[in-house]
């Protein structure tokens, strides 16, 4: 079943990477908006999802969190992270940058225990203010697939001109700074593989992750209904095998099944 998140706030939801999260979804209430067009994203195909409404402000999320984390606090339950998130990619914001910083000034207030987490699909990283804002959270998890541009076309289905070379030399840049989070899968979609597992992706990959350095490297695969039907999970021991590679690298590795 498609999702589409409530807007600018969600949850508390429980993160398979990330533990109680609460969601911070700075994009349209009512639809999808986004640089890429996974075939595999929860919440549809951006063609079947067009938003009508507006991005939430700036004002209008900071004081839905402050008045969430409020309403928590008085019920006890504290969440581990505020994961920006929801429906398409959160750097797309106009006023990212300084949402962040509320959020930040919002969490050492309420929550000073918990971490501030973006998942973004890292397109927008050439972008200084984005780059800039992504160093100052806790958890600044990016999106690689595969380093293959055909691979991407396919795929992850860019918005535009996209150079994953260029994305690549920013994210070593970011080094430790940031986490890198990869989907593995088996099936095809159009009458083409998307098989991304064996060496002949994850070998060039692998290199990549070790000039990048990231702190961390998430892998995982299919665990809801895609828009694309006829995907299919990457099993257990193979992400295992993968996840054994990348810590041969002396980088943590979290699987996801």
């Amino acid at each position: 079943m498609t999702v589409i998140y409530p807007s600018p706030i969600f949850g508390p939801v429980h993160s398979r990477r990330l533990g109680v999260s609460l969601g911070i979804n700075l994009l349209p209430a009512d639809g999808k908006c986004c640089s890429f067009d996974c075939i595999y994203c929860e919440c549809g195909f951006n063609h079947d999802f067009v938003p009508k409404q507006k991005m939430p402000t700036r004002e209008e999320v900071r004081t839905a969190l402050e008045t969430q984390l409020i309403e928590m606090q008085k019920s006890g339950l504290t969440p581990n992270v505020l994961t920006f998130a929801g429906n398409g990619e959160p750097t797309l914001h106009p006023q990212f940058a300084e949402i962040i910083d509320d959020a930040i000034s919002l969490r050492d207030k309420y929550i000073p225990e918990a971490k501030v987490s973006v998942l973004t699909n890292a397109t927008q990283i050439v972008r200084q203010p984005v780059f800039d804002a992504l160093c100052k959270v806790d958890n600044n998890i990016c999106k690689l697939d595969t380093i293959s541009a055909d691979y991407i076309q396919h795929i992850d289905r860019p918005n535009g001109s996209f150079d994953v070379n260029r994305i690549i030399e920013r994210l070593k840049e970011f080094g430790s700074r940031c986490v890198i989070q990869t989907m593995f899968m088996k099936g095809e979609y159009d009458g083409q593989s998307v098989d991304n597992t064996s060496d002949e992706f994850v070998q060039p990959w692998l290199k990549t992750i070790g000039e990048i350095q990231p702190r961390e490297v998430m892998i995982y695969t299919i665990d809801r209904e895609t828009p694309a039907h006829e995907l299919k999970k990457a099993l257990p021991e193979v992400l295992d095998a993968i996840g054994a590679q990348v810590r041969e690298l002396g980088i943590p590795c979290q699987v996801a099944y």
